[in-house]
């Protein structure tokens, strides 16, 4: 692989940064940051090298050898500015969601839309039509889903890990949303602030195990089947983006007077339009990147 220049390992924190940001919030997706700003099939493929042969390499070649053949300057650089992104905003973004959750909403609804016109305007009509279609499907049910009420027990965030950072494999699906549906989103976002460590520890080693059996699988569809996949994701995306829309209140999709008289609260009309246009012309920003 070719060597990378200062303004590049510096390009690749800043993505890291904007994944971290996005997986804070129940509803987007890391992958998507990785797939629209160039780094998502390396990244795929940095996952999917781990395994058994690493370990070999390790013992065999020494750390050098296996730094280089696991790409670990790629993936710690992404990781080191995701982990303080998500640390620096994880407590700024529940206070925005507490105080101005619309304004939250509408920034992340405006570049999930944007997201899907541009992942799947490079898709062919006839796979949007079957495997997107399907895919829209599969986002609205869902993304409909009520939380589960499971009881918190470490075994718990260790197979919620494996379900999110599957998803954050995904440039379509939220890890945070899965936990959101798992009903392990705020309590880790409690255990987070409080640094609980059994909790962040069983759900690390959770997203450990899901990388190392999901990752491989995703990089042979990326491989042999990889139109489809992200005809798939693109529907699946336009199918879930609902579950952004700026006024919702318990599950209802409202318009501002309507979340207004719900909730009690100002519906912020203006801020949230300008909000989401924000979103859009961010993700425009982002791609340009690419």
């Amino acid at each position: 692989m070719a060597a990378r220049s200062v303004g590049t390992w510096l390009g690749l924190f800043g993505r890291g940064i904007a994944m971290g940001i996005a997986e804070v919030v129940p509803g987007v997706s890391g992958g998507t940051i990785a797939f629209i700003t160039g780094i998502y099939y390396e990244l795929v493929k940095t996952l999917a090298g781990f395994g058994f042969d690493s370990v070999r390499v390790l013992v065999r070649r020494g750390p050098l050898a296996f730094w280089r053949k696991q790409n670990l300057g790629f993936l710690s650089v992404l990781l080191i500015g995701m982990l303080l992104s998500m640390l620096a905003f994880a407590r700024v973004i529940a206070y925005w969601l507490d105080v101005v959750p619309t304004v939250v909403w509408g920034f992340f609804f405006g570049l999930i839309v944007i997201s899907v016109v541009k992942i799947g305007r490079d898709r062919p009509i006839g796979l949007l039509l079957g495997f997107g279609a399907f895919g829209c499907a599969a986002g609205i049910v869902l993304t409909n889903l009520d939380p589960l009420h499971l009881h918190n027990a470490l075994w718990v965030y260790f197979v919620g890990g494996m379900i999110a950072i599957s998803a954050w494999m995904l440039p379509a699906i939220s890890g945070s949303f899965m936990l959101l549906v798992l009903g392990l989103y705020h309590p880790l976002i409690v255990a987070l602030n409080g640094w609980q460590w059994p909790v962040l520890i069983s759900l690390a080693l959770g997203c450990a195990a899901g990388i190392l059996v999901f990752s491989k699988l995703l990089a042979w569809l990326m491989d042999h089947r990889r139109e489809p996949v992200l005809a798939l994701l693109t529907g699946f995306m336009a199918g879930s983006v609902m579950r952004l829309w700026p006024w919702a209140h318990d599950g209802a999709l409202l318009g501002p007077g309507g979340y207004a008289a719900a909730t009690g609260q100002d519906p912020l009309i203006i801020v949230t339009c300008v909000a989401a246009v924000a979103g859009g012309a961010t993700l425009w920003l982002l791609s340009r990147v690419e």
